[in-house]
């Protein structure tokens, strides 16, 4: 079995068309990337990456260069499950989330990639095999347009081959969300699926009222509507608010999956990829998921997450939104009729333009 021989980090900050913004993470300029590369004794290669909002990316690289090659390196490359508990355990005094668990998420799904692209096998298929066809959304950060814009910016996404598309709400005040949502279901039309994101904005209290504000408009889910520590809250929205909730952007363990599951405090868990600890453990939350009936969904890195929910039975939605990596990517992922379609290449399939990203290293 190859060992790790080498662990090579990258920190780059990848520019913006237009600044984004939502109801908690204030303007967004940038997004930061920190990749992962790595090898084994027999040469094969592996990649993995995380991002961030433009914050935060120098500890994670830190990380990644200072802390955790010394763990992996002269390991055997194919023991994932050893490796990932070796770095959690390792690391956990001074970091069971943060930057710490994204520079863990980044190596993890290298690890993954290495192993897939060693076996020639594409991802969704090591990881299980179940549908390669996976339905997914256009999501989009655009609390700050005019309604008008708003509109337009929904028109490029079904233009694209989006059939479903989620949008923000969070605004000042709840009228305002009301009208946008208003807006956006008489420009869709009735049952089309609109996901609605309050990133967090609201107390318990505040997002049961709007959860019943905007039930005529029949969101598919609100996503997020209290802060991820509040999980008795975020169940009582569900039990009283009306609407399917979706949650877990910002839940770093299989762990904090568990409390908000059994306390019944979601209705679509959604782990990230890059910031869950990795492939690893997202597939133990899909499944954990799927022993309690309920369907998962996902946040961000959609050409690996399509891997993962095409290997997951009771796999919802992905999200597509690329943060601005499209631009980096050989390959971007393909949306066709409302459909993403896992790649059969070896590995996730993503080749980075490492030259271009070069031009933008932080």
């Amino acid at each position: 079995m190859p060992r790790i021989v080498s662990l090579e980090a990258g920190y780059y900050r990848v520019p913006l068309a237009v600044t984004l913004s939502d109801s908690m993470h204030g303007d967004m300029p940038a997004f930061e990337l920190n990749t992962v590369t790595l090898r084994d004794a027999d040469g094969a290669e592996g990649v993995g990456y995380t991002y961030t909002c433009g914050r935060n990316g120098a500890a994670i690289d830190a990380i990644l260069r200072r802390d955790i090659p010394e763990q992996i390196i002269g390991q055997e490359a194919d023991r994932i499950e050893h490796l990932w508990h070796r770095l959690w355990w390792g690391q956990h005094y001074g970091g069971r989330g943060g930057p710490t668990v994204l520079a863990q998420s980044a190596v993890d799904m290298a690890l993954w990639d290495l192993k897939a692209k060693r076996l020639g096998q594409p991802l969704w298929t090591l990881l299980g095999g179940h549908d390669p066809r996976v339905p997914c959304y256009a999501g989009g950060i655009d609390l700050h347009l005019p309604i008008d814009k708003l509109l337009r910016q929904t028109d490029d996404n079904l233009k694209k081959g989006f059939r479903a598309i989620k949008m923000k709400v969070g605004r000042p005040k709840l009228s305002e969300d009301v009208e946008r949502v208003r807006a956006m279901r008489e420009h869709l039309g009735d049952g089309f699926p609109l996901m609605v994101d309050a990133n967090m904005r609201w107390s318990a209290d505040e997002a049961i009222r709007a959860a019943r504000a905007l039930l005529p408009f029949e969101p598919f889910w609100l996503e997020e509507p209290v802060i991820p520590d509040d999980v008795a809250g975020q169940a009582r929205v569900v039990r009283e608010g009306g609407l399917p909730i979706a949650a877990g952007e910002n839940l770093r363990t299989l762990w904090d999956f568990k409390q908000l599951i059994a306390a019944g405090g979601v209705t679509f868990p959604e782990p990230d990829v890059t910031n869950c600890g990795g492939v690893t453990p997202f597939m133990k939350i899909a499944h954990l998921a799927e022993a309690f009936n309920l369907p998962v969904t996902s946040h961000g890195a959609h050409d690996v997450t399509v891997h993962l929910l095409a290997a997951a039975p009771n796999r919802s939605y992905l999200e597509a939104h690329g943060f601005g990596l499209d631009a980096y990517i050989a390959e971007p992922l393909a949306i066709e009729d409302g459909v993403a379609v896992a790649p059969d290449r070896p590995g996730h399939g993503i080749a980075f333009d490492w030259k271009g990203l070069d031009a933008i290293r932080a």
